[in-house]
């Protein structure tokens, strides 16, 4: 007798959900999410924001970060490399002093040593902050903010910063390195950089 297979109806991922780019922070945003952390003493949600938003890394790997990828010793450095799981090419960052600070109050308040997980998970079976509840904490800070949960992601962290570097230099090579990507057209993509923008830049080059 022929068997016949049950066919599962599976949703589409996207349905009733609405999907695109989502918009990179604001600064005076940042500033009221960091501010709105430290006075709460969100010590381990701090040490997330500041590491995310200076390294542009995307959610798997800001969250699989381990104390020895951003540590000498007992300090933070100042520089860090990271191999990305998507592209498998290595990406450098920096990390500024409040980072840095914020990152070293969490490790010791954590009690962390060389070989533990950053952000390791409250949850059993995950050893490190999965992605998903990273996007849920996020999800949290927007709604503090009194924002829009539909426009943030967290791939707003990963842009913030570069797109406030773009704007300030209009410098496209160097967000194409910070994001470690490996054609200069998924920078453009990334940024979303329109005509407009490239009409602003020429009519400000004088020959």
């Amino acid at each position: 007798m022929e068997s016949v297979a049950n066919t599962v109806h599976r949703e589409p991922w996207n349905k009733s959900k609405i999907v695109g780019q989502k918009a990179p922070f604001k600064l005076k945003d940042i500033w009221a999410i960091r501010v709105r952390l430290q006075m709460q003493s969100r010590a381990r949600e701090l040490a997330l924001f500041n590491l995310g938003v200076d390294s542009k890394l995307r959610g798997c790997d800001l969250v699989s970060l381990k104390v020895r990828d951003i540590c000498h010793g007992d300090q933070v450095a100042t520089r860090a490399v990271v191999m990305q799981r998507k592209t498998q090419r290595p990406v450098q960052f920096e990390i500024t002093l409040a980072t840095r600070e914020a990152v070293q109050k969490w490790i010791k308040q954590a009690g962390l040593k060389s070989e533990d997980f950053l952000f390791r998970s409250r949850i059993h079976d995950s050893p490190h902050l999965g992605t998903r509840q990273y996007a849920r904490i996020l999800k949290g800070w927007v709604e503090e903010l009194g924002l829009d949960t539909a426009d943030y992601g967290t791939h707003s962290m990963r842009r913030t910063k570069v797109t406030l570097i773009y704007r300030r230099t209009k410098n496209l090579r160097a967000v194409q390195l910070l994001l470690g990507h490996s054609k200069l057209e998924s920078t453009v993509r990334y940024l979303g950089i329109e005509v407009d923008d490239a009409l602003e830049i020429s009519e400000q080059t004088e020959i």
